[in-house]
């Protein structure tokens, strides 16, 4: 059936929204594929309704492919079971929580193993209904502090999220490169471009995890890579390089810790100013820098349902704590930096002159980073205003509670397969593979029985994409200047047919070939409207169907012209045989 835009419900910006910060939030709008309803909300349109359920057609048929059974549950879920998997609280603020009018507690599906296992346990009960994999294309809602770029990270987005369910880990495994072959096979098909890098699990549990990362610089998530081996991690996966510790014998001849006046000093800069001007032995004349110093940052931390505690992480001065590698290194706990309030309740932390011995020495749990190794000697806090200890030696002067991977990665540190350097980028998560294993199974009690007869506990792997988001990552991979360029596999026509003459047998004639295209199964925009060819060009620009067919001054000669809204490129062919040499371009179109 023809689509003629004279009917369609649509209307075209020609301004970017005052809030839009990204390129596919501001063309998404402007060509009205989506309408803002609310923070984090919003609304599709007939032209962004059919791009979305094209991408959820490419997902659904790859997820039936490798044998997925798709099932749909409800987004309104009771406590219960969130309480059984203790994510009732891990989800602290992040979620939308209600009541029913009978003062019961629900909560707006963020994720749905809980009830995948729950479903499985309560209709399987022997070892031959496995493997299983089943899947639903859902809405989830989450309650983003900062919804921010459009429909890149709302608060109700659609996502594709399947389970694996096996009685073995041979089995959990052949299911997760199932999925994570098929989420390449859907990412090609989408003309995404994407890497794959190591990640964390995070509240979902799990071991093995693998996010699909969409390349792009307006994206939130930074990963690393090593171009020398093709090693690539999400920067709160990347394991620090550890440097060899020093054996006992040659600590043993190490200068002593020793405690200096260092005046006004409370910064890792000023303390290494200070250093330089100190002429200070053990260094032998060389520059210190601020990787020589051991910085000790102060927070509190809390377990779910628990009570806030002190935690110290001490990391070479050279570094920040990332926020994102220090909250992976938490979870599930919440953690804030210490504020003024809260050092005025603990007198022996002095701010700007904070050492490990006064941490330990008043129970404070104290992480270090990997590269304070024994050893390894430092200029760090020594527990008094205008005070610091050089020569401060791990594993003989103190020894911290363990480690933590909290210091920020930076290009150029070490790869940590020891091929080579590394070099950063950003990316939007796309996609995301776990190997659960049996949290979930555990929790609730999950059993079969196994050929022996007796009980088998299922292990699971979780397996999501980013259905709505993927909307607006195609458009940021995919636009220029004047508008969008969808690929072909999820562009919501195959052309677009523009009159761009008011000569009315051209108007008949590109009604006809509008027909004759449609007869042939193609997929056709007609704009048969009475506006002008520029704005009809402009309009044609921004929604980026990839053929654009304009029927115009060249009629009465015989010729349209065919544009190719990828390349730019540009033909006049015959009316004569135009209906089969449009065919044969967006059929030999590349995806």
């Amino acid at each position: 059936m023809i689509t003629r835009m004279s009917e369609l419900f649509l209307r075209t910006l020609r301004d970017d929204p005052a809030d839009a910060e990204v390129p596919s939030h501001k063309l998404l709008i402007r060509a009205g594929y989506v309408r803002p309803v609310g923070p984090g909300l919003y609304s599709w349109l007939p032209l962004g309704l059919k791009v979305l359920r094209k991408i959820e057609k490419v997902v659904r048929d790859e997820m039936n492919a490798i044998g997925g059974q798709e099932i749909l549950f409800p987004a309104l879920l009771p406590r219960g079971p969130y309480e059984t998997s203790n994510r009732w609280t891990e989800y602290g603020d992040g979620v939308f929580r209600l009541k029913d009018r009978r003062g019961n507690d629900y909560m707006l599906g963020p994720t749905h193993e809980e009830f995948f296992t729950l479903t499985v346990k309560g209709e399987y009960s022997s070892y031959k209904d496995f493997p299983l994999t089943v899947y639903q294309i859902q809405t989830k809602y989450r309650d983003e502090a900062r919804p921010r770029a459009g429909i890149l990270r709302g608060r109700e987005f659609i996502m594709k999220d399947s389970y694996s369910f096996d009685i073995d880990d041979d089995g959990l495994k052949n299911a997760y490169h199932r999925h994570r072959e098929a989420y390449q096979r859907i990412f090609e098909q989408l003309a995404v471009r994407y890497v794959i890098v190591s990640a964390v699990s995070g509240a979902m549990g799990g071991s093995a995890s693998e996010e699909f990362l969409a390349e792009s610089e307006v994206g939130e998530d930074t990963y690393v890579r090593c171009p020398e081996s093709g090693y690539a991690a999400n920067v709160e996966a990347v394991i620090t390089a550890v440097p060899d510790t020093i054996p006992a014998e040659q600590i043993a001849e190490l200068p002593s810790a020793t405690v200096h006046q260092t005046g006004d000093t409370p910064t890792i800069a000023t303390l290494v100013d200070w250093a330089n001007g100190a002429d200070l032995p053990s260094f032998g004349g060389r520059t210190v820098t601020a990787a020589d110093t051991l910085k000790n940052v102060l927070l509190k931390v809390r377990e779910p349902g628990g009570e806030w505690e002190l935690l110290a992480v001490g990391v070479p001065g050279d570094r920040d704590v990332d926020d994102k590698r220090l909250g992976a290194a938490l979870e599930p706990a919440e953690y804030a930096m210490l504020d003024d309030a809260d050092f005025a309740k603990y007198p022996f932390l002095v701010k700007g002159y904070i050492g490990p011995k006064g941490l330990l020495a008043n129970g404070v749990r104290y992480l270090v980073d990997p590269r304070v190794v024994d050893g390894t000697a430092w200029i760090t806090g020594a527990d008094s205003k205008g005070d610091h200890v050089v020569d401060l030696v791990a594993g003989r002067d103190f020894t911290p509670d363990g480690t933590i991977e909290a210091a920020e990665v930076r290009e150029g540190d070490p790869s940590p397969d020891g091929a080579g350097t590394l070099v950063a980028a950003r990316g939007i998560e796309i996609g995301h593979v776990f190997q659960l294993g049996r949290k979930y199974a555990d929790a609730f009690n999950a059993d079969v029985l196994g050929e022996d007869g007796r009980p088998v506990r299922l292990t699971m792997g979780s397996y999501g994409i980013g259905v709505s988001r993927l909307v607006a990552v195609i458009a940021e991979q995919h636009h220029d200047e004047l508008g969008l360029r969808w690929p072909s596999s999820v562009s919501p026509f195959d052309v677009h047919v523009v009159i761009a003459n008011k000569d009315a047998d051209a108007r008949t004639g590109a009604t006809e070939l509008a027909g004759d295209l449609d007869r042939l199964g193609i997929d056709v925009l007609l704009d048969d409207r009475t506006a002008s060819p520029g704005v009809k060009f402009k309009d044609a620009e921004l929604l980026g169907v990839p053929w654009i067919v304009v029927v115009g001054r060249g009629w009465g000669d015989g010729v349209v012209e065919l544009r190719n809204r990828f390349s730019g490129d540009k033909q006049e062919i015959a009316v004569d045989g135009a209906v089969e040499q449009i065919r044969a371009a967006i059929t030999g179109q590349p995806r």
